[in-house]
């Protein structure tokens, strides 16, 4: 019996086969978990479908999370059709290419607005939603990186919202706590995702961190997964308000995250 066995929990953020989401997704599929999914557009609809149908998911439904009568619509078709929720895992995160390239300074108001919209105050929103089905209380994680609290050359305005991603986190975790919903974040290791591939010299980053990491190599989506799914299941049921590094231990070493 799987620690995930009779719960049912969204995933949001599958772009496709390579997402962070993925792993974890196929790690809550593993352990039992019930599944719905979210798709932003026809052109990400023909990616996801296919993958969530895979997973047996008995809900797919389109989300942008920029829009609050969506959000509120994507939700009550959740309550429609599960009438609650036991988990929410939140893997969403953009910024305008330019803006992951050369120096920080030079980021517009534009950029900066649209990547902390996206990256952090939608977790917020989600959460907002999902605790109201969690009558019984629950489990939130959501996906962050060391670019929050360390200067990562190329991630620029990234950082900052992965930053308030992660202080979200710890608010969040504080005001649902008494209603028994835990919130915590996975910072994750560096891995070759669609969305990563935004980031200029993505390669050699990940070189870099496969080097400096205490295993000596770099971190697996399925890794972050089977971590994740641990998160969302009562086996954690003691730890809310926590950022759980998945990175071989990158981030307690010595070297730097930066680009030689």
């Amino acid at each position: 019996m799987g620690i995930l066995e009779g719960k049912k929990g969204l995933i949001l953020g599958v772009a496709n086969d390579k997402s962070i989401a993925w792993g974890v997704t196929q790690a809550c599929k593993r352990e039992g978990a019930e599944l719905g999914f979210n798709y932003l557009g026809e052109m990400l609809e023909k990616r996801v479908r296919p993958l969530a149908e895979s997973m047996d998911a008995t809900l797919i439904e389109p989300l942008d999370v920029s829009d609050d009568a969506q959000m509120d619509g994507f939700f009550e078709m959740v309550e429609k059709k599960w009438g609650k929720l036991d988990f929410l895992v939140h893997s969403i995160a953009f910024a305008n290419k330019d803006a992951l390239k050369g120096n920080f300074r030079d980021t517009s108001r534009a950029d900066f607005q649209l990547a902390l919209d996206i990256s952090a105050y939608s977790f917020i929103a989600c959460a907002q939603r999902a605790s109201k089905l969690m009558s019984e209380g629950g489990s939130m994680v959501t996906m962050s990186y060391l670019g929050a609290v360390r200067a990562v050359p190329n991630y620029n305005v990234m950082g900052v919202a992965k930053a308030a991603l992660e202080a979200s986190t710890r608010y969040l975790a504080q005001d649902l706590g008494r209603d028994g919903i835990r919130v915590n974040a996975v910072s994750a290791g560096p891995i070759r995702t669609l969305a990563a591939s935004a980031v200029g010299d993505f390669r050699k980053l990940m070189d870099k961190s496969a080097r400096g990491s205490m295993l000596g190599r770099n971190v697996s989506q399925e890794e972050v997964g089977n971590t994740t799914a641990y998160l969302l299941s009562d086996m954690a049921s003691g730890v809310s308000g926590e950022v759980h590094y998945v990175d071989n231990g990158f981030h307690v070493g010595a070297g730097d995250p930066g680009i030689e």
